[in-house]
């Protein structure tokens, strides 16, 4: 987004006798050397002030004082100056009153986010501590912590998810608050709870992210299914690390910084059907039988529950569905192989299988296996064309049924592990005249 644009639209308002400065999060993240990803402008302009003095805009927030200016190609927030009256719904205000700078910043959530800065003078304007706060990383609310909370409850997760992606420290006594009232996180909806866990997860610090999350009581709140992975033990020659909550935690500090969210998520709810699905026999042996289908089927829900998109659960699902598959790699055809590797999920299921290894018995041995039939199979692709397709059966006299994907199927292995290489081949192997 344009800084110059939003330098502009300050500039009109200026010239019209308003008051006008950039706000929150851009002042916050320029300050730290931070690209900011969108500009915000506060203003004594009324919003019908803002109106008539820009040709394109959208009354967005009208009620609150919130008008997107359409300048130069970029969509800018102008908000009025104002102060909040009482949340009733523990998320909004149910009245504005039109205030001036000072008020403004006093109404918003952390010090970090309640500086102004004004792009014509080049000058910061701090009411509430925010610079030196930056200075400490310290992210402290404004005012008193448990106020602030209890107005909006998304607040809570904001705390954890600046720790994160700042790397900065909670103050004590905004901790205290976020503690008190992590159990009313549910007045917020599933799509917000959603986004703010999201940019925590794909943080590089997300294992920081994780731990605030668990110490918050956030977690149990939002994700009840991964707390009772903790006290699930596993067995000890498998798994030394500990219990599943443990194990969860371990993979999460194996990925790599810009580890996709589909894999992180699948690192998260992998193991989430163990422990429904925990027996032990009776050498005393601890076992998971099946639980990568009912850890598949809790993700599903967890995902549809946060409103993910398909394209995300398109995803997530296979990996956990498949991800004990890889300990038969060292047994399976060549032909099995390639049709695992031509997945479009492999890539996330192979990462997935190494740091699943690493955070438990620590062996790479079936890892290694698939790597190098990557480099064996080279450039050729996995799944070729076909050599007999059904209309070849029909046209041989097949009346459609089982046997036909059976036979295609059969005729599909022989062909990737390079025992059927042409079509005259093929069709003489249905007709019996190649032996089996």
């Amino acid at each position: 987004m344009s800084e110059a644009a939003a330098r502009s639209i300050v500039e009109r308002l200026r010239a019209s006798g308003f008051d006008a400065l950039y706000a929150g999060g851009c002042v916050r993240d320029n300050l730290l050397g931070i690209t900011p990803h969108d500009y915000d402008i506060a203003t004594s302009a009324r919003p019908e002030e803002v109106e008539a003095l820009f040709p394109r805009t959208v009354p967005v927030g009208a009620q609150f004082g919130v008008i997107l200016v359409l300048e130069g190609g970029s969509e800018i927030q102008v908000a009025t100056f104002r102060g909040d009256g009482a949340y009733r719904d523990g998320r909004h205000p149910e009245s504005v009153r039109f205030t001036d700078a000072e008020g403004d910043a006093r109404r918003r959530d952390f010090t970090i986010n309640g500086l102004f800065y004004d792009p014509l003078k080049d000058e910061i304007l701090d009411y509430v501590g925010g610079s030196e706060d930056l200075r400490k990383g310290l992210l402290c609310a404004i005012g008193v912590p448990q106020e602030r909370f209890s107005e909006d409850k998304l607040r809570i997760l904001r705390a954890v998810r600046f720790a994160t992606t700042l790397g900065f420290t909670i103050d004590g006594e905004t901790w205290k608050a976020v503690l008190k009232h992590a159990p009313e996180i549910h007045a917020v909806s599933a799509e917000r709870i959603r986004e703010e866990l999201v940019k925590i997860l794909l943080s590089p610090n997300r294992v920081r992210g994780f731990d605030l999350l668990d110490e918050s009581g956030i977690l149990r709140e939002i994700l009840p299914e991964m707390d009772q992975l903790k006290g699930c033990d596993q067995p000890p020659e498998f798994h030394p690390e500990g219990d599943v909550f443990v194990h969860t935690r371990l993979m999460l500090t194996l990925l790599a910084p810009d580890a996709p969210l589909s894999l992180i998520l699948a690192v998260l709810f992998h193991d989430l059907g163990k422990p429904s699905t925990r027996t032990v026999d009776e050498t005393g042996r601890i076992r998971f039988n099946g639980h990568e289908g009912v850890s598949t089927e809790m993700s599903l829900k967890i995902l549809q529950r946060l409103r993910f998109s398909n394209e995300v659960i398109d995803v997530v699902l296979p990996a956990v569905r498949l991800h004990m598959s890889f300990k038969d790699v060292p047994n399976m055809r060549v032909a099995t192989i390639k049709r695992m590797m031509a997945r479009p999920t492999f890539e996330e299921e192979l990462e997935l299988h190494r740091v699943d290894c690493l955070a438990s018995h620590g062996m790479l041995d079936n890892h290694a296996i698939l790597i190098a039939k990557r480099v064996e199979f080279g450039q050729e692709p996995l799944i070729p064309a076909p050599l007999v397709t059904g209309h070849d059966l029909i046209a041989m006299g097949w009346k459609p049924g089982p046997r036909f994907m059976e036979t295609l199927q059969s005729v599909q292995t022989r062909q990737l592990e390079g025992t059927l290489t042409s079509r005259e081949e093929a069709l003489a192997w249905i007709h019996g005249e190649t032996p089996l």
